[in-house]
């Protein structure tokens, strides 16, 4: 097969890779019905950090199982799955509480930018759906297996509540997704901060009551303007950068919850800033497969329409045009067809 390989900065081939075969039992095959660029690429993408070796990319997908290993159990042949970026049993003391993607056995999925995948723990990782998906809900199943479990899981470690007020850092994918999760979660006043009029108008197709194209200090001081001076009950950071993780936990309420789910780059905070801050914070790789069956159920009652943060739909052999894309804020988010 063709997979995608990054070899250094801004160097993306499509090129032969060995297609994936069964090494553990407990491995499945999938041929993917479409994978994407995420937005945590285009940090090595962009040089941060450096590959050191050609390195095979992609971690979100879905698709329809083609082969299981030996010791599979419950994961069949022919069914149409949704998985994690993060590799799952479902069954150590840690993902019985909810945190599979820090499973005991965990693995960070590579290699989904090509037609078929190698998913190892099977069983704890891949989620069937109902039924054989409609080709239009694709695009927000795909979205589930990263962005959209990323944004709920930022929603969620957040503390968002019925009638609070919510502030979303971040206009990417999970940023925008984490609208939609606090809108589900019945958050009266969401307000995106956003600089760019396509990400603004997909935020209130989302949810978004109010918009803050300000940053920094100016961005922290109109949150407080707008919420008598207090700051938001719930701020969602979506960006991994220093001042996105200084802007929300300045955009808080004494008392209120700070969710970070950016991969962080350089970041360093202040802990005298942050003791009188009094905020609880709470982050990290988004445990997706917990949350997995329910948006899935969502997505197929049609509930949520999480797909159109895909604004860039390109044949997987076209996948350099879409990390192009992306890197130059031309595009959301890249969906690509194998």
């Amino acid at each position: 097969m063709r997979g995608t390989v990054l070899y250094g900065p801004r160097d993306i081939r499509f090129e032969e890779r060995p297609d994936p075969v069964i090494e553990q039992p407990t491995d499945a095959i999938l041929r993917l019905a479409v994978t994407c660029v995420c937005g945590s690429d285009l940090w090595p993408y962009r040089g941060n950090p450096p590959v050191t070796e050609p390195t095979p990319m992609g971690h979100e997908y879905c698709g329809v199982v083609e082969e299981v290993g030996r010791d599979v159990k419950t994961i069949k042949l022919g069914q149409f799955v949704v998985g994690s970026f993060a590799t799952s049993d479902n069954t150590c003391v840690i993902c019985r509480h909810g945190y599979q993607s820090g499973c005991v056995n965990r693995e960070f999925m590579l290699r989904a930018q090509a037609p078929l995948l190698r998913v190892p723990n099977a069983d704890g990782t891949l989620v069937p759906t109902p039924d054989k998906p409609s080709d239009d809900l694709l695009p927000s199943l795909l979205a589930a297996s990263d962005v959209l479990g990323t944004g709920w899981f930022a929603a969620d470690a957040a503390n968002v509540q019925p009638g609070g007020t919510v502030v979303v850092v971040g206009d990417g994918a999970v940023g925008l997704l984490g609208v939609l999760s606090a809108k589900q979660m019945r958050a009266e006043r969401i307000i995106a901060m956003s600089r760019h009029d396509k990400r603004q108008q997909l935020a209130r197709e989302f949810g978004a009551t109010d918009i803050v194209s300000e940053r920094g200090d100016e961005g922290m001081a109109r949150i407080k303007g707008m919420t008598d001076g207090i700051g938001a009950d719930s701020v969602l950071e979506c960006v991994g950068t220093e001042e996105s993780m200084k802007q929300a936990v300045g955009s808080a309420r004494r008392g209120g919850y700070v969710s970070f789910v950016g991969v962080p780059h350089g970041v360093e905070l202040d802990g005298q800033e942050m003791f009188f801050s009094q905020v609880h914070l709470h982050g990290g790789p988004a445990p997706v497969r917990h949350f997995l069956p329910k948006l899935i159920d969502l997505i197929f009652e049609r509930k949520i329409d999480p797909g159109k943060v895909f604004d860039l739909m390109l044949p997987l052999e076209d996948v350099a045009q879409g990390y192009r894309a992306m890197d130059e804020r031309r595009a959301i988010k890249t969906l690509l067809r194998p």
